[in-house]
């Protein structure tokens, strides 16, 4: 922990309150779902006992870690989840990896992803970064999680001001061929879409209602040759003409551009 600390700078802002301590501090406040920065820090006070027993950590005051939340680098704290990781999956290799071909995703041997987002509600007179509307302020945390590990590959934080779509490239970055990526309709974009088939990556999402298209041929089943298909639609955009199958699951659809030969899924 000091060696971090040291490496990101924080070292070099702290007094009486360690960045072990804020660690903790922060830990405890998540494990207890505390709802305010008073909830944190009257608790650790109540248990300062048991607390100096973590290595010497101490509870702070209000002031304390309100100020090392604001100043101090976050970066720690990314550091640490991802040296605490390597060092359980040195310990144990199988930790974090998995199971594969069981649960949720039993018919799956490759990875897949899940990309979705969640809106922080905010104080907008306090967090003016935040601020997306004259009196709201918000922050979206955007997260790429391993379905089989259930473990976050990727987090971004920032002001909900942007779309979730500007993100979709940077969130699916770390993907790999063969892998299946799935997000919302809120992360569609068809530039982002071919350079994901590009590298030969599989993915699902669902369609905005406000797509336009027209239908221009509908296939038979037989000439499609997939049993899990319903019917297959030969769909006309406003740029490229799309053939697109439907899953008979009714909540995605599996598409082809004549044009460039990207399989699009959403």
């Amino acid at each position: 922990m000091a060696k971090l600390a040291s490496e990101t700078g924080v070292e070099t802002k702290t007094r009486c309150f360690s960045a072990w301590s804020h660690v903790v501090s922060m830990l405890f406040g998540q494990l207890i779902h505390a709802i305010s920065l008073n909830d944190v820090c009257d608790a650790l006070r109540l248990h300062s006992g048991p607390l100096s027993a973590l290595r010497g950590a101490t509870p702070p005051s209000r002031n304390n870690l309100s100020h090392a939340n604001k100043e101090r680098d976050a970066a720690l704290a990314e550091k640490l989840f991802w040296k605490m990781l390597e060092h359980l999956q040195n310990l144990s290799p199988g930790f974090a990896a998995g199971r594969r071909g069981k649960g949720l995703a039993h018919r799956f041997r490759s990875v897949i992803h899940v990309v979705d987002s969640s809106t922080i509600a905010l104080i907008a007179h306090c967090i003016d970064w935040a601020q997306h509307r004259r009196r709201k302020a918000a922050a979206k945390l955007h997260v790429r999680l391993d379905l089989h590990s259930l473990l976050p590959r990727f987090v971004l934080i920032e002001s909900a001001k942007a779309h979730d779509s500007i993100r979709a490239a940077e969130l699916c970055a770390g993907v790999k061929s063969g892998e299946v990526v799935i997000f919302d309709r809120a992360y569609l974009d068809f530039p982002h879409l071919a350079v994901l088939h590009e590298d030969g990556v599989y993915w699902v999402s669902r369609t905005k209602e406000s797509l336009c298209f027209r239908v221009v041929k509908r296939c038979p089943k037989a000439a499609i040759n997939a049993s899990w298909l319903t019917n297959s639609l030969n769909l006309s955009m406003k740029n490229p003409v799309l053939i697109i199958p439907k899953l008979c699951a009714g909540f995605a659809l599996w598409s082809k551009s004549m044009e460039s030969n990207a399989r699009w899924s959403f």
